[in-house]
């Protein structure tokens, strides 16, 4: 099969060869090509099947047309449907995937991020650990593009970041809890000083302290981060047994804590929702199977991995010859799935 050229991607999409070759190598937007004619030239390359000489390239252009995606945990079934978004979007670009898991440690995110530097990814998507902020602005200093996912540092809004608006959808699953009827609402979440974290749990309280509702803290129960999962399970029985046993419903504020809330219910006998009622932010496939289904509140994965994607592909193009793009976050709207567990 005869090898395509960048002379036979011109002619096709009605282009010079000079065209072709600055969008090749990543110099459209400094030599003033739209882009529109710069998705025509990609999407004709694509077509086409071409494959250009990325080592080279990379040698040529300082660009080895890789991205490096640093999450919390790629097992997890959240960060990798979202991994999976990400890879398809940055396939569109003609860009690969490098992709791992700092486990929420500060000290294997910093190496991840070292390692992904010496391999001179193009940019960043990270869910960043509690104190990796100065080393993204290092990033960013170094002219390498870096979006957040998932999470975000409310003192350093000129890091960008694509996220649901975490706050929000706590305040619509508790309204709804309440709207049904429901008067003792526990909460289950995560022992973590992160920024999302915080901003669902005081959408919980502002929502109670809104229909004058008692603010037991009792009925907040924190499981420490990085528990094993027999000793997280425990605490979670702990808690259906103690202050959390006379709560008509349960609001879980992560998936795998909501997944431990049903294996403890089960092993307590605990019914659900004659028992108690179950939400949970954030879905899971076993939510769905599970008899009853349990509700959730579901973030948009494929829209914020499209939307991160964009976000670094717009920085990866930007010259420093036009205005920068806006850093502010991007929060999109969690949607309330009720189902047979309220």
């Amino acid at each position: 099969m005869k090898k395509v050229s960048i002379s036979d991607i011109a002619r096709k999409a009605g282009v010079s060869v000079s065209t072709v070759s600055f969008v090749m190598n990543d110099k459209a937007v400094k030599m003033r090509i739209s882009r529109e004619v710069i998705e025509k030239v990609e999407n004709v390359a694509r077509e086409m099947g071409y494959r250009p000489n990325q080592l080279a390239r990379g040698l040529r252009t300082g660009k080895t047309k890789t991205i490096g995606l640093i999450v919390e945990n790629i097992s997890n079934a959240f960060f990798a449907a979202m991994a999976k978004t990400i890879e398809d979007e940055a396939k569109k670009y003609d860009y690969k995937v490098v992709y791992c898991s700092t486990d929420n440690d500060e000290t294997k995110a910093r190496e991840l991020i070292s390692m992904l530097s010496q391999r001179q990814v193009d940019g960043y998507i990270i869910t960043p650990t509690l104190n990796l902020a100065e080393e993204i602005r290092r990033l960013q200093a170094e002219n390498k593009p870096v979006v957040l996912i998932d999470r975000y540092f409310p003192e350093h809004e000129e890091i960008p970041s694509v996220l649901v608006d975490n706050y929000a959808g706590v305040a619509e699953g508790m309204e709804f809890l309440i709207a049904k009827g429901y008067q003792r609402i526990g909460l289950v979440t995560i022992e973590a000083d992160m920024a999302h974290m915080h901003d669902r749990l005081q959408a919980y309280y502002d929502t109670l302290r809104k229909h004058d509702m008692p603010q037991d803290r009792r009925l907040v129960k924190q499981v420490p981060y990085g528990y094993v999962h027999e000793a997280a399970l425990e605490e979670v029985e702990d808690f259906l047994t103690g202050d959390g046993k006379n709560c008509d419903a349960l609001f879980f504020l992560t998936n795998y804590l909501g997944v431990l809330g049903i294996e403890a219910a089960k092993k307590l006998n605990i019914h659900i929702p004659e028992g108690k009622a179950f939400l949970c932010f954030d879905d899971n496939d076993i939510f769905r199977l599970y008899t009853p289904t349990i509700s959730v509140i579901r973030q948009p994965i494929c829209e914020i991995g499209q939307q991160a994607m964009a976000a670094l592909i717009e920085r990866l193009r930007h010259t420093g010859t036009e205005a920068p793009p806006e850093n502010a976050p991007i929060k999109l709207a969690a949607e309330l799935v009720p189902r047979e567990s309220i």
